[in-house]
């Protein structure tokens, strides 16, 4: 060997044999992805007001619902999938909706949330909501179709 690749090669060699024993940098870790305060299980009350407007409106019907927001990939976490599960009585339905934040990814944000869903009637039913989103609370109001009653109300939910 060269006296010139002598002077490299040991100091090279010695590098990739500590590093093959363990003697080198540890390896590396896969960074966690940035979490929103939104994401999780949220827990409260829906109350639908069925028919607001027509000749003869319902009676407001109130009962516990969840609701579970996963991130959507790549959306600055802003987007959401919301899996809705109603126990109203006059709604009794699990939905798989989309949610979006604005105007930005920290609480207070205002969300809205869209999706349709199999109504227990037997058609297909449409459900929206708009609200205000802060670190432990959510509060919206609540609009949809149902077979085909219009309906109206509030939903009021704490985080888990």
């Amino acid at each position: 060997m060269k006296p010139q690749l002598k002077r490299i090669g040991v100091p090279v060699f010695l590098l990739l044999t500590l590093a093959a024993c363990g003697g080198g940098p540890s390896s590396p870790t896969t960074p966690s992805a940035p979490q929103s305060f939104l994401a999780g299980t949220w827990r409260g009350t829906l109350t639908i007001q069925p028919n607001p407007t027509g000749p003869q409106p319902g009676t407001p019907v109130s009962g516990a619902v969840t609701w579970t927001f996963e991130v959507v990939p790549q959306t600055n976490l802003q987007t959401f999938r919301a899996t809705i599960r109603s126990e109203n009585a006059w709604l009794p339905i699990t939905l798989t909706a989309s949610t979006a934040m604005i105007p930005g990814n920290t609480p207070p944000a205002q969300i809205s949330t869209q999706g349709d869903y199999d109504s227990p009637r037997g058609c297909r039913g449409s459900f929206g909501s708009f609200g205000t989103a802060d670190a432990t609370r959510i509060q919206a109001d609540v609009t949809g179709v149902d077979c085909p009653v219009p309906f109206t109300g509030t939903v009021v939910l704490t985080k888990d």
